[in-house]
């Protein structure tokens, strides 16, 4: 019996979605993760928890803008040290974007050369 490994890519998409579901409450229902020399992103959809929702439609989509970059802040340590563990390479940038319509969030890490 064989048992099929993980890929780095794979490895990552699920550590962030980990991570973000620990921190949130709900994680993203899909993530998918790229990976090209120095450059990692995790590209991932339904991320935002009911709450964040309803204040979206109803008008409030810089608050929920503004807590997610505050909520990736609180995050970064823990995602770059986990993706610079997972790959064996040292996390020297982070970055982060969120999108409301659609739902989607993108998370950035640049590896040292």
């Amino acid at each position: 019996m064989t048992t099929k490994q993980s890929t780095p890519q794979q490895q990552i998409a699920n550590f962030v979605v980990r991570v973000i579901r620990e921190q949130t409450g709900r994680g993203p229902t899909h993530a998918k993760c790229y990976l090209h020399e120095e450059l990692v992103t995790v590209v991932m959809t339904d991320v935002m928890t009911p709450a964040e929702k309803t204040l979206a439609m109803d008008g409030r989509r810089d608050w929920v803008l503004q807590t997610r970059v505050i909520f990736q802040e609180t995050m970064a340590t823990t995602l770059c040290d986990g993706v610079g563990e997972i790959l064996g390479r040292q996390v020297i940038a982070f970055l982060s974007a969120n999108h409301i319509q659609p739902d989607i969030s993108v998370e950035t890490f640049i590896l040292a050369k």
